[in-house]
């Protein structure tokens, strides 16, 4: 019965045994671990997390001085504030992505085929969403190179209107007759501006082929000025009105040319009222229209 017990009581000692090694194993390796590695990741956590605040600290910063109205020339508010969340997004990436390398690497992970992984799979993506990339590419370098902001009058895409939204993916515009064209950036080949620091009215005056040239030039050039000093306009206009001389002469026709610089978006208000000064100025000193019935006064495309 003793030599029974005895025969039973070794393999129970060789297990404890067996288990008071591998507690001891896993002692050793906490303590190594606590000692070593945790420091490590405590410091790397740290450091991003500092990274992560400067970062932000520095993109609100560039967000609030967007607002201030104090930006160099030829630098928008809007530019300035997509760039500052398109930073801070990326910045926040590298960030948190060279974090996760450097604890998985200080826990002796083998990082390398997680790398290739990656790359397999950042691969296989840029395939699937070539569009997307290429919206986000454009409406990056349309940003950076400022080449509209929200309210402009642009034509892209065919498509003409002001713009109301612009993001990295899309550009939405408000035509003149309500309509909503959102407008994918990768679309966008040739960007027209209309309203881009100033807007130039090219306004053709038919008048009678028998009226004297310098008559005509001298009354569009004091229409051009009145219209210029009226306290209602002299802030719409960008410089002073000329009129270079004779565009066209067709048959018993002569088209004088007159130029307007304007602020942007202000032009179809002051071509209206300089159409409606120039059809009383004639009708007060008698100039003869150019028709039969009628003075022809059309804004056309300036042509050189």
């Amino acid at each position: 019965m003793y030599s029974r017990l005895l025969s039973l009581s070794s393999p129970i000692e060789s297990a404890l045994e067996g288990h008071k090694r591998l507690i001891d194993q896993w002692s050793d390796d906490a303590f190594d671990f606590v000692r070593h590695d945790l420091p490590k990741i405590l410091t790397v956590i740290v450091v991003a997390f500092v990274l992560t605040r400067l970062l932000k600290l520095i993109t609100r910063r560039l967000s609030h001085y967007s607002g201030t109205g104090s930006l160099p020339s030829g630098v928008r508010a809007q530019q300035i504030r997509t760039l500052s969340g398109i930073v801070y997004s990326f910045g926040v990436f590298v960030i948190l992505f060279l974090t996760m390398m450097s604890i998985l690497d200080t826990v002796n992970v083998n990082i390398k085929p997680l790398l290739a992984s990656a790359g397999i799979v950042g691969l296989a993506i840029g395939f699937g969403a070539q569009t997307l990339v290429k919206d986000v590419v454009t409406g990056f370098f349309v940003l950076v190179e400022n080449q509209f902001e929200i309210g402009d009058t642009i034509k892209i895409a065919d498509r003409t209107g002001v713009v109301e939204v612009m993001s990295l993916r899309r550009t939405v515009l408000r035509d003149g007759d309500g309509s909503l064209h959102i407008i994918p950036n990768s679309s966008i080949t040739v960007v027209t501006n209309f309203t881009r620091d100033w807007t130039q009215i090219a306004m053709h005056v038919s008048v009678a082929y028998s009226e004297p040239s310098e008559k005509i030039t001298k009354l569009l050039n004091e229409v051009g000025t009145e219209l210029q000093n009226d306290p209602n306009f002299k802030d719409r206009i960008v410089g002073k009105p000329e009129v270079p001389g004779i565009e066209k002469v067709s048959g018993q026709e002569v088209d004088y040319l007159m130029l307007v610089k304007t602020t942007p978006g202000q032009q179809y208000s002051v071509s209206r009222e300089l159409r409606r000064r120039i059809k009383e100025c004639f009708q007060n000193n008698n100039v003869q229209p150019g028709g039969s019935s009628q003075v022809y006064v059309v804004d056309r495309p300036l042509t050189k």
